[in-house]
């Protein structure tokens, strides 16, 4: 599978099917998946650089048509123990405007699913890691929770995420007036994205877990005589997402006639030029890359206030 993911994955979904692709790749005897939007290219193992104090994930860092990138040892990361299977695949991503490798075992094929096959993780040690399970025909295919990984090698990424520029409190009395929609999977990005979101002043703020959880809040808020613009400000949804994916989600707010004027603006880690099209043509308000929440705060006074 050494190719471009441009080229494996041909032309993009259509827009808000709620149906994505994976990349399944194997870490000791376990099948792992990565959505297609994350990855730039499948390669074989290359000479790796190792760097001095380097995080304990890290092998080294290695180059790659000229950009210079770090390479993650997922099963150490992951805390595998079969050592019979030898690493041979590099998956290279782009998360946050960060370029990573992720070093695997192997990378078997591409699935075409639907959101609503996965199933967020039981609560169980280490869950964290994992953002959801597809149930397949003969295995389930564990999605991992990439960012959370970014985060922890540049802690960078979570400075930017609670970095926020400096408000009059005339400017926060304004913006605790308005009322603040979140569907975010990552447990740790939607407790960082909350928190900042209070710092900023904007104090009424509530956050589902996935795309369908804020949908079924949406419907009964729709339901209400009272004006939309009353109940909910804007909403602020992530992409990838168990059971509906925030393109999906976007899509029913624009088709209903109730919400369909409604504020959304896409917070993803897999903003990049094809994605802002999708979002563009289903009828995004904005759309900011991971970890820029000083840009997110400035689009949400811009649409909102």
């Amino acid at each position: 599978m050494n190719e471009t993911a441009t080229g494996k994955k041909g032309i993009l979904l259509e827009t808000g099917t709620n149906e994505f692709e994976i990349v399944e790749f194997a870490v000791g005897n376990v099948n792992y998946g990565i959505n297609v939007a994350k990855v730039r290219e499948v390669i074989n193992l290359v000479p790796i650089t190792k760097m001095p104090n380097s995080h304990h994930y890290v092998d080294g860092v290695f180059t790659l048509r000229g950009r210079l990138m770090p390479l993650v040892n997922l099963p150490r990361c992951l805390g595998s123990t079969d050592s019979a299977t030898t690493a041979n695949n590099i998956i290279v991503s782009e998360l946050n405007n960060y370029f990573v490798g992720f070093l695997v075992n192997e990378v078997s094929r591409i699935h075409r699913v639907s959101w609503s096959a996965m199933e967020p993780p039981p609560n169980i040690s280490n869950s964290d890691m994992v953002v959801g399970i597809i149930k397949m025909a003969e295995k389930l295919v564990i999605l991992l929770d990439f960012e959370k990984i970014v985060a922890e090698i540049n802690p960078e990424i979570n400075i930017k995420l609670t970095t926020i520029p400096q408000s009059s409190d005339d400017l926060k009395s304004i913006r605790k007036t308005k009322k603040i929609m979140i569907a975010e999977d990552s447990h740790m990005l939607r407790d960082l994205l909350v928190d900042t979101l209070h710092e900023a002043g904007y104090l009424n703020v509530i956050a589902y877990n996935d795309g369908k959880a804020a949908w079924d809040a949406l419907t009964i808020l729709a339901k209400s005589p009272s004006p939309i613009e009353e109940k909910v400000s804007m909403l602020i949804t992530d992409i990838e997402m168990p059971q509906m994916d925030g393109h999906h989600l976007l899509k029913l707010v624009r088709d209903n006639n109730v919400l369909q004027k409604l504020p959304v603006v896409i917070f993803s880690s897999l903003i990049n030029e094809e994605m802002r099209r999708k979002g563009e043509t289903i009828g995004a308000d904005g759309q900011v890359s991971k970890p820029e929440i000083a840009q997110l705060i400035d689009l949400i006074d811009e649409k909102s206030l």
